[in-house]
């Protein structure tokens, strides 16, 4: 207990306090500068001003509490503090919260995406089982990366030696209902040993099991409890529960658990349908994704070596057929190995995970530089603080004992800072996991807090303050007690020679603020790029379609036809421009890739089939020969257009025009000749990010796989809302049986930005607070300086300096920390950068231009910063900076 407690214990009067506490101060400096040590100095002071028995029982009383008492009294008196201090506590509080918030948010759904496990029995015994290296592009790949053939699943399942268990599933859309109740949701195709090996319990009714799996076309479903709640009323599952499902009605037999949404993170199901068992099994579809429970004894590594001893045996038995002798041959060389599925499988992991780490990179020095910031608004505190402390020490409080008082204050702050981060971090968490989501794939993910985030709020806690209050506390407790109280509150640290580490920490935030912002600047400039860049076809205007007719029981020379009779319909619609049926939909995703030789080489290219009005309707120059015509029929020489990437790739220099491609054979795609007809100009097939490859367009009535469905691409005058129902209206009015599914080209694309956009937005708004932050730093440091070196301004100005002379004077101050730090954040930048080169687009992580403009913007809000204190500096009245010192 300090004596101001003795006082208040003694129940003093103030006034009697207040002065009895400044002759103690007098007088003990006074005994120390005759040579006492502090804490005899300390004593005899209080024989001459207090109760020395009093002062007795109170040492006594503070040597024999426990120390569990004494974390309580230091806690109380740092709440005291807080309190007595409410601007500087909201300031820190709200700073932490901001950046431990920002750091739990993004790992928040790093857990989600990344770490944590799939909530079924014992995920840790879960194993994947894929092809090692994947198929290499062969066949059809429908289902996730990896799949399997079905007739691979079903010698896995004759043989599965090292796994207690083994399914198979795959993701499907399932059609609910039909005419004008008809929508789509996201379903799971699943063996009927699925739930039984994962463990899951039925929520109500049962689960599929093997039973169900027999019966083709499928009897039986089981719903998601979120559909269980939106669509079914919550209501009991009976026999009488019945769906309309894939266009013929479905006994539900059960609800599965709400903390089970399937086996991919980032989508949940909303039915799942049994895989029934067909005659005929496709051996070109890799469909399959294969999961197996390890029996006890067995490893991963275990596993995988009797899967590869296995895998000759079972690609020998599912050969595949229809492909040429080097396919085939390559497909018998397949390995199968056994890959960790305590997490799941997802897409998001492989199109997020590298972007989530460096945004937890970024926010983690967002929360350096706010600690900085700290630092040094805790040291400034501490000058305020002089007098308290070297009185504690002069009274024989142990140095120890302040540090640790002082670093309670700290935890304090940090603590309480942590508790409303963790309630931010909860909001912007799920803010950020509805930006990942997009028009018809919203993402589920649970990103509630769990041990994981527990803990690493935690950490970032301690670390936290361990950075902002270990070197202030060290600096305060070190205190000389005489210096501190004949200083009358600048002795502590108001010294030039002691005023390095503020410097130092003004250094660090205006490097790493420059690093965050050059960081910034490049997302925001490639997400630009991304935005502006021209794909070489038209995006605006252009409404997509997917449409399906299976219903209308058509045979498959007349699918064609009915294809040409939807474009006339829709042509006919009220300001629709052009229209056009495409087999693949360019700038989405996917490819469709086939071998060829032109001449006597081969190589690979990418097919598109589309009708005669494609190139017009997308905007798609022809620069030689021609497009198609209505003599481009199924029974006519196959001709083909390709891009002028594929020109050069396999002309050597020769005119295209005339010459003969092969296409390698594949299942429903047999050898073919295509005459090349005309060239077209580049443009991008799969994403926007990737080259152009080489690719071929040929005519849609030519293809050789034709089904009851198309994508047509429509371009109209119409908003593409207006559009999309404008067609749903007329085919169903002429076609009851067509399912039309509609929205905008131009949004479709821009949805698979969706990692940029999210890079662009964090990165600029944390590049821009880090900057802010940086430079209130500066302005503090600056402004504390001035305020310590008042006196010597004061003279200064009483000797004929200039205002002008003063603002120069405390601007190369600042400007030498901002050099200093400019260039270390400079190189850091040019380093850092390289973990961002894959994500950028259109620049390189080194951009001279982009360095220069983070340079100039922080430079210029440096300097404002520091003039700020300069020019009040040199408005001092030096007869009150004199008298005042």
């Amino acid at each position: 207990m300090s004596w101001i407690r003795f006082l208040k214990r003694a129940r003093w009067d103030q006034e009697r306090s207040q002065e009895i506490e400044g002759y103690l101060e007098i007088e003990t400096a006074d005994n120390i500068a005759r040579g006492m040590t502090p804490a005899d100095a300390a004593y005899a002071a209080h024989r001459k001003f207090g109760n020395a028995t009093l002062i007795r029982e109170e040492i006594y009383r503070m040597n024999t509490v426990t120390w569990f008492e004494s974390i309580v009294q230091d806690l109380r008196h740092g709440l005291r503090t807080m309190v007595a201090n409410p601007g500087f506590s909201l300031i820190a509080i709200l700073s932490l919260a901001l950046g431990i918030g920002a750091n739990t948010a993004i790992f928040q759904l790093l857990n989600a995406v990344r770490l944590r496990s799939l909530p079924v029995q014992n995920p840790h015994e879960l194993a994947q089982i894929e092809i090692v290296g994947g198929n290499h592009g062969m066949g059809m790949n429908d289902g996730p990366d990896f799949g399997l053939t079905r007739p691979m699943w079903e010698e896995i399942r004759r043989d599965h030696s090292p796994f207690s268990g083994v399914f198979a599933w795959g993701e499907k859309n399932i059609a609910v209902g039909e005419g004008k109740d008809f929508q789509e949701v996201p379903g799971i195709m699943v063996s009927g040993d699925f739930f039984r090996v994962l463990g899951v319990e039925p929520w109500r009714g049962r689960l599929l099991a093997s039973d169900d799996e027999h019966s083709c076309p499928e009897s039986t479903a089981v719903v998601g409890y979120a559909f269980w709640q939106s669509k079914l009323g919550g209501r009991e599952i009976d026999s009488n529960t019945r769906l309309f499902l894939d266009g013929q009605f479905k006994q539900i037999v059960g609800v599965t658990p709400p903390s089970f949404l399937g086996l991919a993170v980032g989508k949940r199901f909303d039915i799942a349908l049994p895989e029934c068992m067909p005659k005929q099994l496709s051996t070109n579809v890799f469909e399959e994704s294969v999961m197996g429970r390890l029996k006890p004894g067995w490893t991963l590594a275990s596993a995988s070596a009797r899967l590869e001893g296995m895998s000759a045996g079972i690609m020998a038995a599912t050969e595949i057929t229809g492909y040429n002798a080097s396919t085939v041959q390559r497909y018998r060389q397949f390995k199968l190995a056994a890959y960790p599925a305590s997490n799941g499988v997802s897409d998001l992991r492989r199109a997020y995970d590298s972007s989530l780490t460096l945004l937890l990179a970024i926010t983690g020095l967002v929360l350096l530089i706010a600690c900085a910031n700290l630092a040094n608004l805790m040291l400034a505190r501490a000058s305020t603080r002089e007098r308290e402390i070297a009185v504690r020490l002069a009274l024989g409080a142990a140095r120890t004992r302040v540090l640790r008082q002082l670093l309670v204050e700290s935890f304090l702050l940090a603590a309480i800072g942590a508790t409303i981060g963790v309630g931010v971090a909860e909001l912007l968490s799920r803010a950020l996991v509805l930006s990942l989501s997009r028009e018809g794939d919203r993402v589920a993910l649970f990103t509630g807090t769990d041990w994981r985030v527990l803990l690493f709020a935690s950490a970032v806690t301690i670390l936290t303050c361990l950075v902002f209050g270990m070197a202030p506390s060290f600096r305060a407790s070190a205190a000389d007690p005489v210096t501190g109280m004949r200083s009358g509150g600048r002795g502590m640290t108001g010294g030039r020679e002691r005023f390095s580490f503020q410097r130092a920490m003004v250094v660090t935030q205006i490097s790493v603020s420059l690093v965050l912002l050059v960081g910034a600047l490049l997302f925001v400039r490639s997400f630009h790029n991304l935005m502006t860049f021209n794909p070489g076809m038209r995006e605006e205007g252009i409404t997509l379609a997917f449409i399906g007719f299976q219903k209308s029981n058509l045979s498959h020379d007349h699918l064609e036809e009915f294809k040409r009779e939807l474009v006339d319909d829709v042509r006919s619609i009220p300001g629709v421009l052009n229209a056009a049926t495409t087999t693949h939909v360019p700038l989405i995703g996917g490819s469709w890739g086939h071998g060829i030789t032109i001449g006597k080489m081969d190589g690979s290219a990418n097919f598109t089939w589309a009708s005669p009005e494609y190139f017009e309707t997308m905007g798609i120059p022809l620069v030689r020969g021609r497009g198609f015509s209505e003599t481009d029929t199924a029974a006519s020489q196959r001709v083909a257009v390709v891009n002028q990437t594929f020109v050069r790739r396999f002309s050597n220099g020769t005119d295209p025009i005339g010459q003969t491609l092969r296409t390698h054979p594949e299942p429903n795609y047999p050898s073919t000749v295509y005459q090349i007809v005309g060239v077209m100009a580049d443009s991008k097939y799969e994403n926007l990010r990737d080259e152009t490859p080489p690719f071929v367009i040929a005519p849609s009535t030519q293809f050789p796989d034709q089904r009851p469905n198309t994508a047509m691409l429509v371009r109209s005058s119409l908003p593409p809302e207006v559009m999309a129902d404008s067609m749903k209206r007329r085919l169903g009015e002429k076609h009851p049986d067509v399912i039309v599914y509609a929205t905008s080209f131009q949004q479709k694309i821009q949805n698979g930005l969706l990692r940029e956009r999210l890079m662009a937005m964090l990165s600029g708004f944390f590049g821009i607070l880090a900057a802010l932050l940086g430079m209130l730093g500066l302005y503090g440091v600056i402004s504390y300086l001035v305020m310590q070196r008042r006196n010597e301004i004061g003279i200064r100005i009483a000797l004929g300096a200039s205002r002008g002379q003063v603002v120069r004077m405390v601007m190369r101050e600042a400007g030498l920390m901002l050099a200093i730090g400019v260039t270390i954040g400079a190189v850091l930048s040019l380093a850092a950068g390289r973990a961002a080169e894959s994500l950028l687009f259109g620049l390189k992580s080194s951009d001279p231009l982009t360095l220069v403009a983070a340079i100039g913007l922080l430079v210029a809000i440096g300097a404002l910063a520091s003039f700020v204190p300069a020019r009040r500096a040199s408005q001092l009245d030096p007869m009150t900076a004199l008298r005042s010192d």
